[in-house]
């Protein structure tokens, strides 16, 4: 075997290794981002982001501001710690559809609209939907892929493999 395949087996196969482990930055950066724009929205104030809500038509803005804020608070969290994943990719998918439709699309599809340079500093147009496709994309590969180390939801399925093993062991005894 040549040192080049040689190396290109070893690569695989610690990639192979490590894999699971960066799937734990994806789910970091998403939770992150969701409790970031929950805090965000947060320490403006709930009204304030009910007015861009009603500016923007959407139904009972006041109640609504509150349960986007909930929702990015609690589905940050989640994801930060790995927990009820699947479960919590649901709502996080429905607001980020929601702010594609109602925000973000009427401005197409790249995020970053360079406008200007003012004194050295970029500014930028309105965000298109980039982002919120990417952070779908996101959280459905970490749906779908199932626990990733060090997560409440690795933890889970070990201890609930563990209780169903011990079930079969008591079952056989009996």
């Amino acid at each position: 075997m040549s040192s080049l395949t040689a190396e290109g087996s070893s690569w695989r196969e610690t990639g192979t290794r490590f894999a699971p482990f960066a799937l734990i930055l994806l789910r970091l950066v998403v939770g992150y981002g969701f409790l970031a724009h929950g805090f965000t929205k947060w320490s403006r104030g709930p009204a304030a982001f009910a007015g861009i809500l009603q500016a923007t038509g959407v139904p009972l803005p006041h109640f609504m501001a509150w349960v986007t804020i909930a929702t990015e608070f609690t589905v940050g969290l989640a994801f930060l710690v790995g927990a009820f994943v699947s479960l919590v990719s649901i709502p996080a998918i429905v607001l980020l559809a929601v702010a594609i439709f109602t925000v973000h699309l009427a401005y197409g599809f790249s995020s970053i609209k360079l406008i200007s340079v003012v004194n050295g500093r970029a500014q930028f147009g309105p965000p298109g939907y980039e982002c919120d496709l990417l952070y779908i994309a996101c959280i459905a590969v970490l749906a779908l892929i199932g626990p990733t180390p060090i997560s409440v939801d690795r933890y889970r399925s070990l201890n609930s493999l563990e209780h169903q093993s011990l079930n079969k062991g008591t079952e056989a005894v009996s």
